[in-house]
Order: C-alpha cells, then structure tokens, then sequence
C-alpha cells in the first residue's frame, strides 16, 4: 500500500499514483503603519494541499471502480485520514477535486488508458499547532506532574 485514504488504499490494483506533490505555506498578513514601515502577522498555517497523479491502464492497475468510489467520497463532503504507506499521518483531508483523462479506447469504448489528478486539501489543525500554544507555565506544570519528555 503507497497511501490511504480513509478506506481507500492506494496500491496497484487500486490508483496507483506516479506523482506526490505537496505544497506547504504559511500565512502573514500586512499591517500598514502611518509613517513607519509595515509590519506583519503570522495567522498560521494555510490548506496544505496534495496532489496525487498517475496514469491507470484497467487491464493491470485499478480503473473505473476505483475512480468511482473516490468520486463518492468526494460526494459525502466528508474528511478522511490521510496516511502514508510508511506510516506518516498527514491529517484530515477532502477531496477537492478529481481530473480524468481517458484514452487509447477498446470497441466498446472502455478506455485502456486513464490519467488521473487527485486534489486533497488539509482541514484539520496540525499536531505542531498545538505545540506552539504550550506555554513555559504549561511545561512547568507538567514537570511538577511527572511527566517524562
């Protein structure tokens, strides 16, 4: 298994994925100052969005049943954990969209070839958050508790 979602794994016989592309960024905002330079806020991490890429050939990997059964996911609205074949946990995700490309066509029209762009955004805080919310209070008080780091 590369990745599941949810109960979705990721593996040959489902969507294999090519492509990983991950975009990490952190948001500031600008506040103007009369007469002095501008100064800027940190308000926290933004959506980190994934997205997975691949090319499907159905007589091998997975194809349209497993196309579908993401396109339902991404129906329920819902979120669903995200976590990687190593065991890396990236959160809670939705699915915000999902591209299909299909070509090279049998007789019937089934398609031999499907490319697929799979786009996942985080909506769930990041376990680092919480971290910078601990104060030296809070640390203290954990170590008068007994608590081993």
């Amino acid at each position: 298994m590369m990745m599941i979602l949810g109960m979705f794994p990721f593996a040959l016989q489902t969507t294999p994925y090519q492509t990983s592309n991950q975009a990490n960024t952190w948001r500031h905002v600008k506040n103007d100052r009369v007469g002095k330079s501008p100064r800027y806020q940190y308000i926290g991490p933004d959506e980190e969005p994934i997205t997975l890429s691949g090319t499907l050939y159905p007589e091998i990997s997975g194809g349209d049943v497993s196309l579908i059964t993401l396109e339902t996911m991404a129906y329920t609205g819902r979120a669903w954990p995200l976590i990687e074949g190593t065991g890396r946990i990236y959160g809670m995700y939705v699915i915000d969209g999902l591209t299909q490309n299909r070509s090279e066509f049998f007789q019937d029209g089934k398609a031999r070839k499907i490319d697929f762009t799979l786009s996942l955004k985080k909506v769930s805080e990041d376990i680092r958050e919480k971290l910078a919310e601990i104060t030296n209070d809070d640390v203290l008080g954990m170590v008068k508790a007994g608590v081993n780091f």
